[in-house]
């Protein structure tokens, strides 16, 4: 060829022969002339890893290839491992999804298993919770105004205390469930104390308006299907707005003062009205103690009148002369004496019965004889 005798010895056109040539091109480069040297130019990606590898190997007891391998699946296993492990808290519940779709197996509390990354799990809290509703929960919050059936406003605080039955509903049937029973739960309540006055949810049906408030609440819940169970809407707190604040506290004073007299008025008639039946209930009781003497002597003259009328049957002379006997000396007995003779006339005597009915009588004056009345 005609380059083969310019550098003696069968170069190239570069002057790179195969025998004793200096292997380099016209402008003094070779083609296998390592890169990165001390020329400046660009690192040679074989030599790195050549590099890499050689240190390694001064790491890894018996050579790159079976130890590194070994520690990388070991690490990659105990990751996967500890992801596909999960705790679900003694008040939590767990819901395992696969490729997104859930489960219908619920975890309870304790350790589970769950093929990782194509499973993945949701914790849902099923003890009680609570939440405030009104001035108190945020600050400048209108939430708890409402209008109340008689043009009132006034300030309603209350919270709900409810509990998830059904973790899968509750995670998936509504994007937000908190806020949705919140929404519920503040038109509820406008719409019970928007029926009634303002004296029925400041003190008189407060525990009334909870209980209808619970049952709205949980209708509606369950039209949604969240999986949410009411427990109860205490109400905390009502009061007016701060503008009107003086005046209802003057009407609430007067209100308790009324309710106080009239509590006064009510002891007072429960007094009276106590003693008037305890004296009704002594009259009732002498009326029938009257009652039963009157029968029980009327009993006692009709048993004394049997009595006389057998022996009269018997003898009928003898038991009348008896009887007119024992009348003339209980008609006698009972009046002044008097005798009289068909010769003399008036007889004079000495009435000893009415001189010792006098000397008992007046123990310091001797009896004196009493003029006796003529009949």
């Amino acid at each position: 060829m005609p380059w083969s005798n310019q550098n003696g010895g069968g170069g190239g056109p570069w002057g790179g022969g195969g025998g004793g040539g200096n292997n380099q091109g016209p402008w003094g480069q070779g083609p296998n002339r390592p890169r990165g040297g001390g020329n400046g130019g660009p690192p040679d990606l074989e030599d790195i890893i050549r590099r890499g590898q050689d240190r390694l190997k001064g790491f890894v007891p018996g050579g790159f290839n079976a130890g590194v391998v070994l520690i990388i699946v070991a690490v990659i296993a105990v990751f996967w491992l500890i992801q596909c492990i999960y705790t679900v808290q003694p008040d939590e519940r767990g819901v395992e999804l696969r490729f997104g779709k859930p489960r219908e197996e619920v975890s309870m509390p304790g350790l589970h298993f769950h093929l990782w990354p194509m499973d993945r799990v949701e914790f849902v809290k099923v003890t009680e919770q609570q939440r405030n509703i009104g001035g108190r929960s945020t600050a400048g919050s209108t939430a708890g105004l409402m209008l109340t059936g008689d043009q009132n406003i006034v300030n309603v605080q209350f919270s709900i205390l409810y509990t998830v039955t059904n973790p899968q509903s509750y995670l998936f049937n509504l994007e937000t469930p908190d806020e949705t029973l919140q929404q519920v739960a503040e038109s509820a309540m406008r719409e019970v104390v928007g029926r009634r006055p303002a004296q029925d949810i400041y003190r008189d049906k407060r525990q009334e308006i909870a209980t209808e408030v619970r049952n709205i609440i949980q209708d509606t819940i369950d039209r949604y299907a969240t999986g949410i169970s009411i427990n109860a809407v205490p109400i905390e707190d009502v009061s007016p707005p701060r503008e009107v604040a003086d005046a209802f506290d003057e009407v609430q004073r007067a209100e308790q003062n009324e309710d106080q007299q009239v509590e006064e008025a009510n002891q007072y008639a429960n007094q009276q009205l106590g003693q008037a039946r305890g004296r009704a209930a002594q009259i009732r009781e002498e009326a029938a103690a009257y009652k039963d003497r009157v029968v029980k002597e009327a009993q006692g003259e009709a048993q004394r009148f049997i009595s006389i009328y057998d022996e009269y049957v018997k003898a009928p002379e003898v038991t009348r002369k008896r009887l007119f006997l024992e009348t003339m000396e209980s008609v006698i007995g009972n009046s002044n004496s008097i005798i009289i003779d068909d010769q003399q006339g008036v007889v004079p005597y000495l009435p000893l019965n009415e001189i010792g009915k006098q000397s008992t009588t007046q123990p310091g004056r001797p009896g004196a004889a009493t003029q006796p009345e003529a009949k």
